[in-house]
C-alpha cells in the first residue's frame, strides 16, 4: 500500500512517468477531479505502462481513506470518521466556507488532559499519502479550499510526512499556501523546518495558558518551552512567512479563563502579528473540565480586543453531535459500519 508520497512518486517514475505525467496524476488525485474525460486523450498522454497500472493505483489511493460514517452538525460542519487501509480510524472535519481539518496521527503522544484523543496515546503515524487521501475524500463530498492540520495527532511529531503532504497540497493540490495551517503545541524541530519548505504554511500555536506550570500540566508531554519563548518563535516564523499566527486557546471553566490569563495574553501577544482564537471547550464524558459560560467567554474576547489583541470567540465544530477531537473514534470504534469507497481519481491530460 502506497502510504508515503515518496514511494508513490517512485512508483510513478518506475512506470515511466515524467515530471508532467506525475504532476497531472497527483493533481487529479489530490483535487478529486471527475473521471468523465475522454479516454483517448488519456491514452495519448500517459506512457503505456502507466496507462495499464494507473486504474489499480488510483483505487489503492482511494482506499487509503474510506468514509466510515458522517456526522453533520447544525453549524454547517460535518465530522467524518475515516478508515485507513489497515482498519485504524481517524477523524476528518468538513468546516464551513470550504475548510477541512485533517488528522496526522492515530492517537496522540502529547496527552492534553482535556482532549479525548490524548487519552489513548499514540497508536501509529499517518503516512503522507494518507493525509492527502483525507483531502481527496473530502473533496469528493464538497469543495475544499483550506486545510488545517488540527485533527488527531501533533503534526510536529510526524513532521516529515506532514511537510510532504503540505508541499503536495500547496502545489498539485491547488491550495493557497496561507490556507494550509500547521498547528502545533510548539516544537523546535517544526520551527526550524517550516521556513525551509517550498510551501510555507500558516502557523497555529496551541497555547492554552500563559503560565508555564499550568501549561505543562494541561499538555504533559509537550516540549518544555516557556510560553514567552513559544510566542517569540511563532512570531519569528510569522515574519518569515508573511502570515499572521493563529493562537489557539481552549477555554476551560475555572482553569484558564481568569483575568490573570487575560493580562498574560496581553503581555505576550500585544503588538505581534497574531490572532487569538478563544475556543469553547467541547465537553468530554469522563474528563474533569467544563465549558465556561458564553458570557464569560465573550467578556474575555472583549477585554482582549480592547487591550489591543485581535481576538475571535469560536465554538468547537460539531458540539451538537458530540464530535470533539477523538470522540467519534472512541464512540464508534466498536460499531460495525459499512465502508464507502471514495471515487478513484482520473488521469488529467496535458493542457486540461
Amino acid at each position: 500500500m502506497l502510504t508515503d508520497l515518496s514511494a508513490l512518486r517512485a512508483r510513478l517514475c518506475a512506470l515511466g512517468a515524467g515530471p508532467k505525467h506525475e504532476a497531472h496524476l497527483l493533481r487529479s488525485w489530490a483535487q478529486a477531479l471527475p473521471a468523465e474525460r475522454p479516454r483517448r486523450r488519456m491514452d495519448a498522454f500517459l506512457p503505456k505502462a502507466l496507462q495499464e497500472a494507473w486504474p489499480d493505483m488510483a483505487q489503492s489511493l482511494a482506499d487509503l481513506a474510506r468514509l466510515k460514517s458522517r456526522h453533520p452538525a447544525a453549524d454547517g460542519s460535518e465530522r467524518l470518521l475515516v478508515a485507513l487501509h489497515d482498519g485504524q480510524t481517524v477523524e476528518t472535519v468538513l468546516l464551513p466556507r470550504g475548510g477541512l481539518c485533517v488528522s496526522t496521527q492515530v492517537g496522540c503522544a502529547v496527552g492534553c488532559r482535556f482532549c479525548m484523543t490524548g487519552t489513548e496515546g499514540l497508536l501509529r503515524q499517518v503516512g503522507s499519502a494518507e493525509i492527502v487521501a483525507q483531502v481527496a475524500l473530502a473533496r469528493s463530498l464538497r469543495a475544499v479550499n483550506k486545510v488545517v492540520f488540527m485533527g488527531m495527532g501533533e503534526p510536529s511529531h510526524n513532521l516529515e510526512a506532514v511537510l510532504q503532504a503540505i508541499e503536495l497540497l500547496g502545489t498539485a493540490g491547488g491550495i493557497g499556501h496561507k490556507n494550509l495551517v500547521f498547528s502545533t503545541v510548539g516544537d523546535e524541530r517544526a520551527f526550524a523546518a517550516l521556513p525551509q519548505g517550498r510551501v510555507k504554511p500558516a502557523l497555529a500555536l496551541s497555547l492554552h495558558s500563559t503560565k508555564g506550570a499550568l501549561r505543562e500540566h494541561l499538555l504533559p508531554r509537550a516540549p518544555r518551552i516557556a510560553p514567552a519563548a513559544l510566542v517569540q518563535a511563532a512570531d519569528d516564523y510569522a515574519q518569515a512567512s508573511g502570515y499572521p499566527v493563529q493562537v489557539q486557546w481552549t477555554l476551560l471553566a475555572g482553569v484558564n479563563d481568569g483575568d490573570d490569563e487575560v493580562a498574560g495574553i496581553v503581555a505576550l501577544l500585544k503588538g505581534r502579528r497574531m490572532m487569538m482564537n478563544l475556543i469553547l471547550y467541547n465537553a468530554v464524558d469522563g474528563l474533569p473540565y467544563e465549558r465556561p459560560a458564553i458570557e464569560r467567554a465573550a467578556e474575555m474576547a472583549r477585554a482582549l480586543n480592547r487591550q489591543g489583541v485581535l481576538t475571535r470567540l469560536r465554538h468547537s465544530a460539531g458540539q451538537d453531535v458530540e464530535g470533539g477531537c477523538g470522540q467519534l473514534r472512541a464512540r464508534e470504534s466498536v460499531k460495525p459500519v459499512r465502508l464507502v469507497r471514495a471515487r478513484p481519481p482520473a488521469p488529467v491530460p496535458e493542457g486540461a
